[in-house]
């Protein structure tokens, strides 16, 4: 019984030692779940001092009243938008090409119907917001506080002591007079509102319904004085719709093709502890032939994997290319390319396979995450958005959407296509310059 137990203790004292020698290992395993929660607990209110990025808009206003001009400048003034001045048709484009959330268009003769709306007296004017469908939480950020600051604006005009409150008021009363549907109860009641408000409207010493003394804002409760159109700005062609899919599949594709990229240099990594390279030295082929080589072979896996990837989104999920199938095709070999350098890269830095694989997995998790693949990164704080543009997932993935869903053109390609391309060249020379053909 002895026997056995020591036997037991000397085995798992064995594995114990061995696991924790491997500082490294040890280091990623813990360092990778922490980093991870961290991230998406700061995302997700783990931190109250993280400034959030302000959402960008834009606002068209063809009415131009002073009721308008109150909206806009208090939806400006708003800490959660970053309102930017555009024209309709650049604010429209922009909103397609995901530069900005949504658009915000305030019709003519605003001023002059919604506050006569709030009474029921006169049709609602409408207010279209076309916004980018990827992000929907943000329609309704821009739908609640424009709810807010157009009643804000709205009623303050409709009871202002001014002239254009007495005639917006005066018409509601005319047309409560006039209504031959309307029922004497509610006709009485309606009159005596009106009655009061103008009794309002004379007292001095009273301040004005929009506000209260010290500037916040207060007043009666009626019927919202305008009407919403949402157009979804899913694409640059008209018949285009939104389909989720397109971004899911752009994420997930980088990042398992990227996995993949981790399996070629661990495979370099155990070859070289077999001694297969040195057997390959001793050829007539030089360092950087055998390198290229594992770098070409890496990228057709790699762009043929992606492509199946992204077939099986289109015939089961709908996936469309609406933009540019030359770009498209170009961001693959380009993405391909990048993976296949990016796992000699990592074995050029790994002094084993087993360590390699830890340090591999946590730096491709990091760029996943930073490169948009999980989270939007529109959610990200504005800082940790300008970061992400070191990330080549960041460019393979914004340009994805922009090739499928976006159904943006050739030039919207050409940026992510060139980025990818440097990382790959950075990679590959970083490869060439530091692998050691010999384990140490």
């Amino acid at each position: 019984m002895n026997v056995r137990l020591n036997a037991l203790l000397a085995l798992v004292r064995k594995d114990l030692v061995l696991y924790f020698s491997n500082r490294r290992a040890i280091l990623i395993t813990v360092a990778a779940p922490i980093a991870i929660a961290a991230f998406f607990g700061s995302l997700f209110g783990g931190s109250k001092d993280t400034a959030r990025a302000k959402v960008p808009i834009a606002i068209v206003d063809l009415d131009r009243s002073a009721t308008s001009q109150k909206i806009v400048a208090a939806m400006t003034a708003d800490t959660t938008f970053d309102v930017q001045p555009l024209e309709a048709a650049a604010a429209a484009d922009a909103v397609r090409r995901g530069k900005l959330r949504a658009v915000v268009t305030i019709p003519a003769r605003f001023g002059e119907e919604a506050p006569s709306a709030l009474f029921g007296s006169r049709a609602k004017p409408v207010v279209d917001i076309q916004y980018d469908p990827s992000q929907a939480i943000t329609l309704q950020v821009v739908q609640g506080l424009l709810a807010q600051h157009v009643m804000e604006g709205v009623t303050q005009t409709a009871f202002s002591s001014g002239a254009g409150g007495a005639d917006i008021t005066a018409d509601a009363r005319r047309n409560v007079v006039d209504s031959k549907t309307l029922p004497d109860a509610s006709r009485k009641d309606l009159l005596a509102l009106f009655d009061s408000l103008e009794r309002v409207r004379r007292d001095p010493g009273i301040t004005t319904p929009g506000t209260t003394g010290d500037g916040a804002a207060r007043g009666p409760t009626f019927q919202m004085p305008y009407t919403v159109h949402e157009t979804e700005a899913a694409s640059t062609r008209a018949d285009a719709k939104y389909n989720g899919y397109s971004h899911s599949f752009a994420g997930m594709g980088v990042q398992f093709i990227l996995f993949m990229g981790i399996d070629l240099g661990i495979k370099l990594l155990t070859t070289r502890r077999m001694g297969l390279w040195q057997r390959l030295r001793a050829a007539p082929l030089s360092r950087g032939f055998l390198l290229g080589s594992q770098i070409a072979s890496g990228a057709i896996i790699a762009a043929v994997l992606f492509a199946l990837i992204f077939a099986a989104g289109v015939v089961v999920f709908g996936v469309r290319v609406e933009g540019s199938l030359v770009g498209f095709v170009g961001l693959i070999v380009a993405f391909a390319l990048m993976t296949a350098a990016f796992g000699l890269f990592i074995a050029a830095l790994g002094r084993t396979p087993e360590a390699t694989r830890g340090l591999a997995i946590f730096a491709t998790l990091v760029m996943v995450m930073l490169g948009g693949a999980w989270v939007p990164a529109f959610v990200f704080p504005q800082w940790l958005q300008t970061a992400s543009l070191a990330m080549p997932t960041r460019w393979a993935v914004d340009g994805f959407d922009a090739m499928t869903w976006r159904g943006l053109g050739l030039g919207a390609a050409l940026a992510p296509i060139g980025v990818l391309l440097g990382f790959a060249v950075l990679f590959g020379v970083i490869a060439a310059l530091r692998f050691d053909w010999d384990e140490k």
